[in-house]
């Protein structure tokens, strides 16, 4: 399985749901995470502690990616319409994090229009960073985004990813916070929903 997470804006969790769907997909086989942002911010989290995969830049993928039953792709925010064609054209699954707001969702469907003219059906959106209620921006997002391909979990907005990067460890391994597995939770659903 070859995963790529791809988004036109920052700050919508990106690396977080790269780091976390790889989490899922190596409970499943060996998984490999090519960091692809320039950013380095999935280096930088396995860096920091220890994660149960795998991660390398993007110049060293094409030596490791042989060895790895599953590859997750962290990539550039922005990408142009050339780049956004390779990474579709190149995965099982490009996976589309956005967060509920009208800035984001814009983005989000530029980077739709741009997979439709293409001709690209191998997507699917995830909302993220989502505020509990009695907010009600993702299910107005959802409702924005009915005719497209999206996860049916919601990614929540909560401080222990931030503290999972800081120490360089998946969200289930946070100690000390109630929310911890109520966010691995999410994404365990969404790996769910990928390849059961």
């Amino acid at each position: 399985m070859l995963i790529t997470v791809a988004g036109f804006k920052g700050g919508v969790a990106k690396t977080t749901t790269a780091v976390h769907l790889a989490c899922y997909f190596s409970q499943k086989g060996d998984t490999l995470l090519v960091d692809g942002d320039p950013n380095r911010s999935a280096t930088g989290w396995s860096k920091r502690g220890e994660l149960p995969f795998k991660v390398v830049d993007l110049m060293a993928a094409a030596l490791h990616s042989p060895k790895y039953e599953h590859i997750i792709i962290d990539t550039a925010a922005r990408p142009d319409k050339e780049e956004l064609e390779a990474l579709a054209d190149g995965c099982n699954l490009l996976v589309l994090p956005t967060t509920p707001d009208a800035l984001a969702i814009d983005a989000l469907l530029q980077t739709v229009d741009v997979l439709q003219a293409l001709g690209s059906d191998r997507y699917r959106v995830l909302l993220t960073m989502v505020h509990p209620k009695p907010v009600k921006m993702a299910q107005q997002a959802r409702e924005a985004l009915s005719e497209l391909p999206l996860f049916k979990r919601n990614i929540r907005r909560l401080i222990c990813y931030e503290k999972a990067s800081l120490q360089g460890i998946p969200v289930y391994e946070v100690k000390g916070d109630r929310m911890a597995k109520i966010a691995w939770g999410d994404y365990l659903a969404v790996g769910k929903e990928i390849m059961p």
